[in-house]
């Protein structure tokens, strides 16, 4: 497996970045797309949120292994966010906050994020997402299943993500109907895995204030090096065949696939384990031969 930096980048034009990045999907770290003035940089902190919202009730998720064959992994357990903050400010934990819309409880905080949109409009800053996450906590690889692109902006801690292109997908055993890989990234076993060693990705390290841009279908892996939390904002898909998939996958795939789990339960895993494992057979033997 390689990894390759993403390239920092400001002051970027509009123009550049649809041209360069994102009609063909490449990641970027974005150094101003938050401007530096807006008031989340230094009126947002954990006190700030306790006292505003440390009452409500939030889903805490864990480690993710034990749910390899969900679509999503369930919450382990449910407390409230003042005791989460408590928690991942106190110790290494591995639990985390999945889409936690804090945003959405106290819709004023939007206004405190002033976007530099380099996208001329197709940002949807209207739906924004907050996450949460101790020291050490990871979120498992996947894509996103709408196929959005994702702008992830680190306001707290830094975060360290692997990405890897949609091309790549059998190369890291992606599980048919699912959204995510048959393997923990961060121990690589290439001898059971051998796929692996072929992969050709990025590492992107954001601290806060930068942005990281993820284009749609890319597959990236999430790792709190310390505790923190990011706030993400999409943009729609760009081309047909990618609101194609998003479409497909929302109302169809993960209906499906739930619905094969119920029917045939741990059989319909080991069906999807053992096409992955074939397809990422036949990745290596054709990226083998290109090494002849």
């Amino acid at each position: 497996m390689k990894l390759s930096p993403v390239k920092k980048t400001k002051n970027l034009a509009s123009e550049d970045f649809l041209n360069d990045f994102m009609k063909p999907n490449q990641p970027i770290i974005l150094e101003d797309f938050i401007d530096a003035d807006s008031p989340a940089f230094t009126k947002w902190n954990y006190t700030f949120f306790k006292e505003i919202a440390g009452n409500t009730k939030v889903n805490v998720y864990g480690g993710e292994l034990e749910s390899i064959d969900r679509v999503a992994s369930k919450p382990v357990g449910e407390t409230t966010f003042s005791e989460y903050l408590d928690l991942i400010s106190s110790k290494a934990t591995e639990h985390r906050l999945f889409l936690f819309n804090l945003l959405s409880i106290k819709p004023e905080m939007k206004e405190d994020i002033h976007y530099n949109d380099i996208t001329k409009g197709k940002i949807l800053k209207w739906l924004p997402f907050m996450f949460f996450g101790g020291k050490g906590s990871i979120t498992r690889n996947h894509i996103d299943i709408d196929m959005s692109h994702v702008f992830i902006t680190q306001f707290q801690g830094i975060k360290k993500i692997w990405l890897f292109p949609w091309e790549q997908s059998d190369l890291m055993y992606k599980l048919p109907y699912n959204f995510h890989s048959l393997i923990n990234l961060q121990e690589a076993n290439y001898k059971k895995y051998p796929a692996l060693k072929y992969l050709n990705g990025y590492e992107a390290i954001i601290q806060p204030g930068e942005t990281l841009y993820i284009p749609s279908g890319w597959w990236h892996y999430i790792q709190y090096e310390t505790e923190g939390y990011s706030v993400s904002i999409r943009a729609l898909p760009s081309s047909w065949l990618e609101k194609w998939r998003g479409f497909k996958n929302l109302v169809i795939i993960r209906h499906f696939d739930n619905a094969m789990r119920k029917i045939f339960k741990e059989k319909w895993f080991s069906y999807k384990v053992k096409i992955a494992n074939k397809r990422a057979q036949k990745a290596l033997k054709r990226h083998s031969s290109f090494q002849i």
